[in-house]
């Protein structure tokens, strides 16, 4: 039977190092964000980052770990370039939180390290780049509860999702999220290290799972994941956590999570998804599917509750769900890259609500909006008179006109071919530059062709 179990590593959005003041700023000059803590100086001393400490905290007690009232940092050794002390500050024997779960998946430990640097690879020769030293990571350890691939992607998905209601997780940082990818099927299990990404996570597992059924592991090993070619590679026999001979980081103190301290981040935790999805589904009456939808992401989420406070929130649902995300997936655009104000998306469903406009004008104006920095959908459909027009005289007369346009179409109508009367509808919306109420506008069709 296959076991999965994930060691995720997330980049925490602070201002500046785990350890240090300097800045977690991306920039492009090599070595540039850089002092003498990360690059590992003889004589230099590690200040613990009070802010990344807190917010691994946060992520622990959304996990529904098990905080450990006392926690201290140790050295974890090994050689490599990127590690200028030959030491990694990380936590072992004492994490954050430990015997947690998610999602049904139990997590093992949450613990705080730093980053090490990068390695450029330029031809046959390699450069550091110690930017990346002492960037402050959470790494989130499960137990190897997955049975497939899919499942931890999933599981990936939603934990990504809480995180970023948590406001903790840095996902625009180049980092991202990586794991290391621990499976074993009827032999000795094996550690995919480093794989960047949902999909490439879920095509790791799913190579190395039909690859362990062809060759099946006699002792544990490290692989690496090809991203080019969909393999994993071999690197090395694996080590054991011994290997690394952990020493407590006598440079930073023990801290004590207080009673106060805990309660005062409890507090800061949000409804995360799951709530929101069933309060979506209770105060707005959502399906189940809409809800999953709103609630899978936080922006969207937040657009949608200030809309509905003045729109009927089945009206809201359906445009910002069907349209709006729709057209910008069409796009290639975030909510964040769009910037649109909830008040602008309230103005334009808010003259669809009262009838003000057509569901036609209703989508062209919020391509607009998606397009357009600072668009007010208001402002645009007054100057362009696009006020539905329900007035039966001016509209008789752009059906008069249609039925003259489109002669086949009314005889098909006439025979019994019903559809071919919206033909002759959308030649009314292009002569009222769909401005024309659609059910008068069918009403009146239907009687003049009727004579």
């Amino acid at each position: 039977m296959t076991k999965i179990g994930l060691e995720i590593h997330l980049q925490l959005n602070t201002l500046s190092k785990v350890f240090c003041s300097c800045s977690t700023k991306q920039v492009e000059t090599p070595n540039s964000n850089v002092c003498e803590i990360c690059c590992g100086f003889p004589g230099s001393k590690p200040v613990l980052n009070k802010e990344a400490f807190e917010k691994a905290l946060k992520i622990a007690l959304a996990l529904d770990c098990k905080i450990n009232r006392v926690t201290f940092f140790s050295r974890k050794g090994y050689f490599y370039p990127d590690l200028p002390k030959n030491f990694q500050i990380t936590q072992y024997e004492s994490p954050i939180g430990i015997n947690g779960k998610f999602r049904g998946i139990r997590i093992r430990r949450v613990h705080l390290e730093e980053d090490p640097g990068a390695l450029v690879h330029k031809g046959s020769y390699c450069l550091v780049d110690y930017n990346r030293s002492g960037i402050p990571l959470v790494e989130i350890v499960t137990e190897p509860d997955f049975k497939t691939a899919k499942e931890a992607r999933e599981f990936l998905r939603e934990l990504i999702t809480d995180l970023s209601y948590l406001d903790v997780y840095d996902k625009k940082s180049d980092f991202g999220l990586k794991a290391d990818l621990n499976i074993s099927t009827t032999g000795a299990k094996v550690e995919i290290k480093n794989v960047n990404g949902l999909k490439d996570i879920e095509d790791a597992l799913t190579y190395e799972e039909e690859r362990q059924s062809r060759e099946v592991p006699k002792n544990s090993e490290t692989r690496g994941w090809n991203a080019e070619r969909r393999i994993t590679v071999l690197q090395r026999t694996k080590e054991s956590e011994d290997d690394y001979g952990y020493i407590t980081e006598t440079d930073l103190p023990v801290i004590e999570v207080s009673d106060k301290l805990l309660k005062v981040i409890k507090d800061s935790i949000p409804e995360l998804s799951k709530e929101k999805l069933t309060r979506f589904t209770s105060q707005y009456k959502l399906s189940d599917k809409d809800a999953k939808v709103l609630s899978n992401n936080k922006r969207l989420s937040e657009l949608f509750e200030k809309v509905a406070k003045q729109v009927d929130p089945e009206i809201a649902a359906k445009w910002i769900i069907r349209d709006l995300v729709n057209q910008l997936n069409y796009h290639k655009k975030t909510l964040d890259q769009a910037n649109i104000k909830p008040e602008y998306m309230i103005d334009l469903l808010k003259l669809f609500e009262g009838k003000n406009i057509t569901d036609n004008t209703t989508k062209q104006v919020m391509i607009k909006l998606i397009k357009e920095k600072n668009f007010s959908p208001k402002e645009y459909i007054e100057k362009n008179n696009l006020i539905m027009q329900s007035s039966n005289s001016k509209i008789e007369e752009w059906c008069e006109q249609a039925v003259k346009d489109c002669p086949q179409a009314v005889e098909d109508y006439k025979n019994g071919n019903e559809k071919s009367l919206n033909f002759v509808v959308g030649k009314v919306m292009q002569l009222s530059n769909k401005t024309a109420n659609p059910d008068i506008v069918r009403k009146i069709l239907v009687k003049l062709i009727r004579k």
